[in-house]
């Protein structure tokens, strides 16, 4: 069965279901990856490096024109599928917002089958060799799982692909499981996610008791009073922020990043935490509805906690893929600042301030999906070619591979929020969106509004200060300077395959940061189902000038700004040389210490030491000094050696002191277990005695 629904009246057509039907290609491309792949051995790679990835290439590109003819057409299409549980089949639906996260992860899906062919040939040469049938079966159950929970319209078919993304995602972080810290990553992650799937499953409780029923068909024409949609949704943010990434459920996301494959990093960051805000844009905006402005504070006071913390943690960091995890956190914040933005302005009757809040986080989720998976590329890339993730072992590396350096630098500048890239359109969006609380002063009553706000926004232009700090470290350290390490000395570029996974997301980068106007008018019916309402001011100008407002409050003309950036440069470029004079080499003035070395050289510790001063109550922070004398020939020479350790105080003082009550618990109770027969024969007939009585009291 199969229905067809949209902004105006659709025949029943072949065509008009041909988006459904490229969506289950999509699926089914991605199952039989998983299925080739159960024939890659040592001698016969190929299965994996060029079958597999073959068919994630297939099944990236249906989904990106499945999910794109959905949204640009504005359809809703359903569908019922003979499986699951006998009194309850699949239950089906592709409409604009599922087909908007259905192409984040296509693109996603589509660069990483480029990137993984090359990529996955470094497991091969190990010692031992990684096998590689589970990574090729567990990426397709990984990925299949994300694409068919989107299409889900039942909790149950919800839960059940909820769960195996989880469990492919377990099993891909634990894969090169001869080291501890992916096991110790590997089943934290899976930790929480259990724990977060049961309060989402409480949720959907929730709304079923009072629907009736388990199709969210049946849930949104739920009638809740407010206590106990607040309730429901309560437990949908924590559970789906559990995914997301929020701060302080945070704590398993910079352990399982920077330990899982780089291209499943760049999944897991890209696309797998997004499945959280979809979750939470959902069941908040489509399945409770009547947003209450409470829930927007509890967001955006969540979101702000999480930039900035985000950055701050990232700051700190020395390998360079946890960086990229913490920074995930922080860009989740900046997206949920939106989404609470949005909230407030809707419960507060102001829809088109609501609606642009809303296409802020939107807009941000797509953005982060494309430069953090580009970064994350860019990371293994590096991580291939010199098997070094840390930043202080690095150096020199825009030398030895320029290609993957500029893609690098595309990343940093997107994420920095600096035009003409994408990020900065967001930002700009999300931050522009805060600004218009003054305006409607008089109509806010609630004191805490009037103080959160401006305060959020204050927070989200420090954290893009902060992180574009964070990446002049990042990228500085790692691509400038002179190398460190023997690894890096003789690394060279990769393969055409991987620069073209990162130059398509580089690519994309510069195009959604320079068309803005197209991605909103895009954007409008996803905003159209969930609001009723779009930002027709937005594009009024035209495609040359974004108008979130009106022209007189803020306009921004990305295409300008390109235009501006590239004379200005040609413009240096010829001054330069017609004033340039013949260059006189020499060496460099090294202070009569001899020859210029790379200990010379910053280190990513030294760069961020002043922010650390300046937020020392943000972490916990250990620096132990090692002390050294040894015999030298003038006599006793000294060593020092300095080591720094920033700790996150959501796990040491949240996390921790659970699990040492919980294991102090299962001690007590471990007493019980006496291994004599005679004491459970006890047991049992103490508590058949109680049984009895109970049983005597009640009749």
């Amino acid at each position: 069965m199969c229905d067809v629904g949209g902004g105006a009246d659709v025949h029943m057509n072949v065509a008009t279901q041909l988006p459904l039907w490229l969506a289950y290609t999509a699926v089914g491309a991605a199952l039989l990856s998983g299925i080739v792949s159960l024939g890659a051995t040592r001698r016969h790679p190929g299965f994996l490096h060029i079958g597999s990835f073959a068919l994630l290439a297939a099944s990236g590109a249906a989904g990106i024109v499945a999910g794109g003819w959905a949204l640009l057409a504005n359809l809703t299409l359903t569908d019922q599928l003979p499986l699951g549980l006998p009194w309850l089949h699949w239950h089906l639906r592709l409409d604009p917002l599922s087909g908007f996260f259905f192409v984040l992860l296509s693109l996603l899906v589509l660069a990483i089958s480029f990137y993984g062919r090359h990529y996955t040939r470094e497991y091969t040469r190990g010692d031992p060799a990684q096998p590689l049938p589970p990574l090729g079966v567990f990426t397709a159950v990984f990925i299949l799982g994300m694409q068919l929970m989107l299409l889900a319209n039942d909790a149950f078919m919800f839960m059940v692909f909820w769960e195996m993304m989880s469990v492919g995602a377990y099993m891909l972080v634990a894969y090169q499981h001869q080291h501890a810290a992916n096991r110790q990553a590997a089943f934290l992650y899976l930790m929480l996610s259990h724990a977060g799937a049961g309060v989402i499953l409480i949720s959907f409780g929730v709304l079923a008791a009072f629907s009736g029923g388990f199709t969210f068909d049946q849930m949104r024409a739920a009638e809740l009073s407010p206590l106990w949609a607040t309730l429901a949704f309560a437990l949908a943010f924590i559970g789906f922020g559990v995914k997301a990434g929020i701060v302080p459920l945070h704590v398993w996301l910079p352990e399982a990043h920077p330990v899982a494959p780089s291209h499943i990093s760049a999944l897991m960051s890209g696309a797998m935490i997004k499945m959280g805000i979809y979750g939470i844009v959902r069941l908040t905006y489509d399945l409770i509805g009547h947003i209450q402005w409470e829930w927007g504070v509890v967001v955006l006071l969540a979101g702000s906690a999480s930039t900035l913390l985000g950055v701050l943690y990232a700051l700190m960091q020395h390998d360079l893929k946890r960086l990229l995890a913490y920074h995930s956190i922080e860009n989740i914040g900046i997206i949920l600042m939106g989404l609470g933005l949005s909230m407030i302005f809707l419960g507060t009757g102001h829809p088109v301030l609501g609606t642009l809040g809303l296409v802020a986080a939107l807009y941000h989720t797509l953005n982060h999906a494309i430069f953090k998976g580009l970064l994350f590329l860019g990371a293994g890339a590096v991580l291939y070619r010199t098997h070094e993730r840390d930043l202080d072992h690095m150096g020199g590396l825009i030398h030895r591979m320029p290609w993957t350096a500029g893609f690098f630098l595309v990343g940093c500048v997107a994420i920095s929020a600096l035009p003409p890239f994408n990020g900065f359109v967001s930002e700009w969006l999300t931050l522009q969106t805060a600004l218009q609380a003054p305006v409607l002063h008089g109509t806010i009553e609630s004191a805490v509004l009037r103080s959160a706000i401006p305060v959020s926004a204050a927070i989200l232009a420090l954290a893009a200060a902060l992180a574009a700090a964070c990446f002049v470290k990042a990228y500085g350290v790692a691509f400038l300077g002179r190398p460190r390490s023997r690894h890096v000395t003789h690394a060279h570029e990769v393969s055409t395959g991987m620069l073209a996974a990162m130059g398509l997301l580089a690519g994309l980068c510069l195009l959604l940061g320079v068309l803005p106007t197209t991605v909103i008018e895009a954007l409008g019916p996803v905003t159209q189902l969930l609001v009723g309402q779009t930002l027709p001011s937005a594009t009024a100008q035209g495609w040359l000038w974004l108008t979130p407002v009106a022209p007189e409050v803020a306009s921004y003309s990305a295409p300008l700004v390109l235009v501006a950036i590239m004379i200005t440069f040609v413009i240096g470029r010829l001054l330069l040389r017609r004033k340039a004079k013949p260059a006189r080499r020499a060496a460099p003035w090294d202070c009569g210490f001899g020859p210029l070395s790379a200990r010379m050289q910053y280190t990513s510790s030294a760069f961020s030491q002043p922010i650390r001063r300046v937020f020392a109550p943000t972490w916990k922070i250990e620096e132990p000094i090692e002390v050294r004398r040894e015999a030298g020939v003038l006599g006793r020479a000294l060593s020092l050696r300095h080591q720094l350790h920033v700790h996150d105080w959501s796990w040491l003082k949240g996390y921790l002191p659970i699990g040492r009550l919980v294991l102090g618990a299962a001690r007590r109770i471990g007493y019980i277990q006496t291994g004599s027969i005679h004491t459970y024969l006890l047991y049992s007939f103490v508590t058949l005695l109680v049984l009895l009585v109970v049983q005597w009291l009640i009749g």
